[in-house]
């Protein structure tokens, strides 16, 4: 068996948390070498607790050399220079959703990461969750038919509690209510199902909260290669996951019992062309640790990493477009 691939935790809250939590499971396939966060009470009880060093600074983490990779859970206006300054250090990059705001940022990264010869992971632990695994694998087999409509909803009501000035309500990190938050896992799912989009409209309302960048966000997407999709996230409404993918031989129907900061399982509706509806239920699973033992493994050369740069690129270039219309409202043509 190879030896864990020996990681730097950037960023200790409430996300950063979670993922030291899920990869104790996993000592024997990534290691937490070393943590690094700037808030000094936090980082104090971090390294109580979990006995790993913290620092305040990435540079203490690059310049250690028994780091072979950086996992960056950080405000997204700091990816872009974070992502360069690991790559320039040699190390692996897991970089928190959405890797960057902009088409040009994601192939920044790209391009210094991949560049480097070093892999490149982003956040996006929807893809991990068992049904949705099963759909994909359903898809690239041809089960479905030809792919028509995607239909998704990712909402909670997580942030109404959160101090005004936190960067995830801010206009520089978060500039479409809901959108870099939850809507991007769905826009990451929207891209690998139908390819990349070439054209969008969108609605951004505050209607109940003060949320300064909005509370509800809807996208309709056109697809270059056909099909549409309706994307939908909200801050202000108790928790609701769920997507439907429609095409010409079946559909599939996905519904989260829980937030995946505490997976707790799905339910499952499908139907063939010609057959009865199915309903069934699919038990936990942990896709966030998942997601990123499949980054390690890449980097030990077991598989590529799933989620392709021309993915991460089309994404963020979708992310761009919806946070353009949501300010202008009409079409926005990719």
């Amino acid at each position: 068996m190879s030896a864990p691939v020996r990681v730097a935790l950037v960023g200790l809250g409430w996300w950063g948390q979670k993922i030291a939590a899920v990869l104790k499971a996993a000592p024997d396939q990534v290691t937490i070498l070393r943590a690094v966060e700037p808030n000094e009470t936090v980082a104090r009880a971090f390294a109580v607790t979990h006995g790993i060093p913290v620092t305040p600074d990435l540079d203490s983490a690059l310049a250690d050399p028994a780091v072979e990779a950086v996992l960056l859970v950080t405000p997204h206006s700091l990816h872009a220079a974070q992502v360069a300054a690991s790559a320039a250090a040699g190390k692996h990059v897991f970089c928190e959703k959405p890797l960057a705001l902009t088409r040009a940022g994601a192939v920044a990264a790209v391009q210094a990461v991949e560049g480097a010869g070093l892999v490149l992971a982003t956040g996006h632990e929807r893809r991990f969750e068992p049904p949705l695994a099963r759909l994909i694998a359903a898809v690239d087999r041809g089960e479905m038919g030809r792919l028509m409509q995607f239909d998704a909803t990712f909402s909670h009501d997580k942030f109404l509690a959160l101090d005004p000035s936190n960067w995830r309500l801010g206009a520089q990190d978060a500039p479409a209510a809901g959108m870099t938050a939850t809507g991007i896992h769905l826009l990451d799912l929207a891209v690998r199902l139908m390819g990349p989009a070439r054209s969008v409209v969108v609605s951004c309302e505050t209607l109940g909260s003060s949320l300064p960048q909005g509370d509800t966000i809807a996208a309709f997407i056109r697809f270059a290669g056909g099909g549409t999709a309706t994307i939908a996230a909200n801050l202000a409404m108790p928790f609701v996951s769920r997507c439907t993918l429609f095409g010409s031989e079946a559909w599939v129907d996905i519904r989260d019992r829980a937030h995946v900061e505490a997976p707790d399982g799905w339910v499952v509706t499908q139907a063939r062309k010609g057959g009865k509806i199915e309903v069934f239920d699919i038990g936990p699973a942990e896709p966030v640790r998942d997601n990123i033992l499949a980054f390690a493994g890449a980097i030990r050369g077991q598989a590529p990493y799933p989620i392709t740069s021309a993915q991460m690129i089309e994404t963020a270039a979708l992310l761009e477009a919806i946070v353009a219309g949501a300010k202008s409202g009409p079409v926005v043509t990719l």
